[in-house]
């Protein structure tokens, strides 16, 4: 099911247990202005609540995935009496929250890279548990470039890669290729672009046919028990994997692995 309005910087598309939210302003090139930002926080708001849903794709049309902020908007915005300062504040505390809510979501959210990610655009791919892009795919942080530091991107960017690869791109600005991302780990893989919207929904469906329910809690669970000691991570997932058990789906996916058969998930 597809939906789309004129007004709406975004597509919607739904296909079995995959919510697929499709950036299309190619006018801006898919910049998360304001009016951006706050739709695609909507769909993924949507999405989560959606029980038919349990795999979130967020993609894009046209040549360049996402530029990062709309610098139109930035500059016109310093007309206001402050300069913008205030309306700079809302702006990235908005995008800010928008990372953040993928982060955090209970369903697993794959970015699908055909295209230019740039500065907070590359902050969304980055923000995402998994990325796909195609070999003509291209990254940066170029806000040195301009004068201005790609900081926020950088939250998410240092929390993909690692230091000294996140700080060559944040210093220097550099376009890296869609190869040299998956060897740094900011992307999963690299396919063709003929191949690339068909590997995504692949992977999506794959992860969709698991239990929701385990899903959730290993998402939940990652990033709590990396900002722990050893000692502290295995006392926190000892406690969670305990409780998994009790669910009725680890009851299930148990005797239907003892049983050889498909498991029936509860939520199914």
């Amino acid at each position: 099911m597809t939906n789309y309005s004129e007004l709406n910087k975004l597509i919607i598309e739904k296909t079995g247990g995959v919510f697929r939210i499709i950036m299309n302003d190619q006018h801006s090139r898919n910049a998360l202005s304001e009016l951006m930002i706050n739709q695609l926080s909507n769909a993924i708001g949507s999405a989560l609540v959606d029980s038919s849903s349990r795999v979130i794709i967020i993609a894009a049309t046209g040549k360049v995935f996402c530029a990062g902020h709309d610098l139109k908007e930035i500059t016109a915005i310093r007309s206001a009496n402050d300069k913008g300062a205030s309306l700079y504040q809302r702006l990235f505390c908005s995008c800010s929250s928008l990372m953040e809510s993928i982060v955090n979501s209970e369903k697993p959210i794959i970015a699908e890279v055909a295209g230019v990610a740039t500065a907070a655009g590359c902050q969304l791919v980055a923000s995402c548990d998994l990325a796909l892009a195609s070999i003509s795919a291209r990254f940066a942080t170029p806000g040195v470039n301009i004068g201005l530091f790609c900081s926020t991107p950088m939250v998410a960017l240092s929390r993909s890669v690692k230091r000294k690869h996140a700080m060559e791109m944040l210093l220097t600005g550099d376009m890296i290729s869609a190869e040299k991302a998956a060897e740094i780990g900011l992307v999963n893989r690299v396919c063709s672009d003929e191949m690339l919207i068909k590997e995504t929904n692949d992977l999506a469906t794959k992860i969709a046919s698991k239990s929701k329910q385990a899903i959730a809690i290993g998402k939940r669970t990652f990033d709590q028990q990396a900002a722990l000691s050893l000692k502290e991570a295995y006392v926190l997932t000892s406690n969670i994997m305990s409780q998994n058990l009790m669910n009725p789906d680890a009851e299930e996916g148990v005797g239907a692995f003892l049983g050889k058969r498909s498991p029936k998930w509860v939520d199914d």
